[in-house]
């Protein structure tokens, strides 16, 4: 028997990834460059668009759990390290694309010196670390997923694509990559109808 999200791994995919690139091509037409950098992040559409983008955030994670739990048994132990990179690394992003949508916005009316300043010390480290492993994490889980033939190769590829120009995922169009692959990813199983990994029952 296989549970709810592993049956509608495909469409969850593919409407996650679809959104989450819709999303991203919002915030790149919300982004007026004619502004300064405080004198944008106050402005109404680009409030909302960034704040929407963590929000698919939560559905790209859904949609990786998802996948894994369909796909997940074939691959084995290779699918699983292919899962938990591309988890830790998209947990991460989504972690400073919060606080880009939330923190950004109201720090750009109490304290707009410390945008222009920039990051140091441990702000960087983290930010750093939230790009780096959203990349390496969806080039793992690419080339993990193809070589344990989680699904095949030309799909592998494109997340190896979309993983190496997330590392800029957290300006637009830099995320429309990852949504694009996702979406491709679920519309490749809702066609092929790849089958679920079978859940163990207790004996």
């Amino acid at each position: 028997m296989t549970s709810p999200l592993a049956r509608a791994a495909g469409p969850i995919a593919l409407v996650s990834g679809v959104l989450f690139a819709a999303v991203d091509v919002a915030r790149l037409l919300a982004a007026d460059r004619s502004l300064s950098r405080i004198e944008m992040m106050r402005q109404g559409p680009f409030i909302v668009t960034n704040a929407l983008y963590w929000v698919v955030f939560i559905g790209l994670v859904l949609a990786l759990v998802s996948v894994y739990f369909r796909l997940g048994g074939r691959a084995r132990g290779l699918g699983a390290v292919a899962f938990c990179f591309a988890l830790v690394g998209t947990l991460d992003m989504a972690g400073n694309m919060w606080f880009d949508g939330f923190a950004g916005p109201w720090i750009a009316d109490v304290a707009p010196g410390a945008i222009l300043a920039g990051g140091s010390g441990m702000l960087a480290v983290g930010g750093l670390s939230s790009y780096v492993l959203f990349a390496i994490g969806w080039v793992v889980f690419g080339i993990a997923g193809w070589r344990s033939h989680m699904f095949p190769a030309w799909i592998g590829v494109l997340f190896v694509v979309a993983g190496l120009l997330g590392y800029n995922a957290g300006l637009p169009p830099y995320g429309i990559p990852i949504g694009l692959a996702m979406a491709t990813l679920g519309w490749w199983i809702s066609r092929s109808g790849a089958p679920a990994a079978q859940a163990r029952t207790a004996s």
